[in-house]
């Protein structure tokens, strides 16, 4: 991602010039579903996102992308596999670097240790806290596993 004074938007819309010139239509059609679910998100919320929720919808459509890839290796469909996977990696150039597996188990045991609770009752509210600290930093996937083995 680009230097922080740059806008989400700004640089959309930089890279939608650079696809259109070199002609990249996955790129291109990628970097428009994006501003098409952050615009429709705006709808609904009936306002403009902050920089967080763009991230927040970046990550949702990398997660429908993996899941689409899962679906498609089992369907044995590869060149839908390949083109998903082309436009994944698209969309992560959006988001911020991605935490390793021990920073995530860090951040979520002082979650546990803030919040005091233990238990599998309480995967709902420490998911909830450390979700909002990673801010697009961790898949939710990984997170939910590691809350998991430290709520036992």
């Amino acid at each position: 991602m680009s230097t922080p004074s740059v806008s989400l938007r700004e640089e959309f819309k930089k890279s939608l010039i650079e696809a259109a010139k070199a002609r990249d239509q996955v790129r291109l059609d990628t970097i428009r579903a994006i501003q098409s679910a952050v615009k429709y998100k705006e709808i609904e919320k009936r306002g403009e996102l902050t920089d967080a929720e763009v991230l927040s919808v970046i990550g949702t459509l990398c997660k429908q992308r993996r899941e689409s890839i899962d679906q498609f290796q089992k369907g044995g469909r590869q060149e839908l596999v390949d083109k998903e996977s082309r436009e994944l990696s698209i969309l992560e150039k959006f988001l911020p670097a991605q935490l390793s597996r021990e920073e995530v188990e860090k951040v979520v045991a002082a979650v546990i240790a803030e919040t005091g609770v233990s238990g599998a009752s309480a995967l709902g509210n420490v998911m909830k806290e450390a979700m909002k600290r990673f801010a697009g930093q961790a898949d939710g996937k990984l997170v939910n596993e590691i809350v998991r083995s430290l709520l036992k």
